[in-house]
């Protein structure tokens, strides 16, 4: 069974900034350069149908594409430190897609995410990486920060047989609107339904 999130995929300019961020941490596993990506809301391992269903759900989104740059690293587990990550800087139309993709799964019976939405792409995850080594690469990387990128569209993505970091697919994708109100146009994918049943 897939587990399942919603995201923004990274385009390889930005994905080539972030990959220079790489080294220098001892435990870090090194989230690789095609799986980064921004969650926008965790899902979970769900049946078919309740998949089906939230991309059928999915498919009411209608928001404008908007600009979306990355800067600012961070990690996540205080003094416990289990993953570094690249910040987004705060976007009002992204925020505004995230929420909208959180009504929407709370309206089919999910239960609200408990964590508030942080912005950011894992770098790496962590094991036994001391908090003042942490504290050293994030200080030396501080000042990152990426040339800005259009969000065209927003994804379903799936890990499988994974402890986390990837691989990840993209099962299903949405477009967002141009600045002239019409859908961006969007490669062939294959219906995530049909990877369900």
């Amino acid at each position: 069974m897939p587990r399942l999130f919603t995201a923004l995929e990274i385009p390889r300019d930005a994905a080539l900034s972030l990959s220079l961020l790489r080294g220098g941490l001892p435990g870090a596993r090194w989230i690789d350069v095609e799986n980064y990506h921004i969650t926008l809301r965790f899902i979970g391992d769900v049946e078919g149908h309740v998949a089906d269903e939230i991309a059928n759900a999915l498919d009411r989104v209608r928001r404008p594409s908007f600009q979306l740059r990355l800067a600012g690293v961070g990690a996540f587990g205080g003094k416990k430190p289990h993953s570094v990550w690249a910040g987004a800087v705060a976007s009002p139309d992204l925020n505004a897609l995230q929420a909208e993709i959180e009504r929407i799964c709370q309206r089919i019976g999910m239960p609200a995410d408990p964590r508030k939405f942080t912005p950011h792409v894992t770098l790496a995850r962590l094991r036994n990486s001391s908090p003042a080594d942490v504290a050293a690469y994030l200080s030396a990387r501080g000042n990152f920060s990426a040339a800005p990128f259009k969000v065209g569209r927003f994804v379903l993505m799936s890990s499988r047989d994974s402890v986390g970091g990837g691989p990840y697919v993209v099962e299903e994708a949405w477009p967002l609107s141009g600045a002239d109100g019409r859908s961006a146009p969007l490669p062939e994918y294959s219906g995530a339904a049909n990877m369900w049943r």
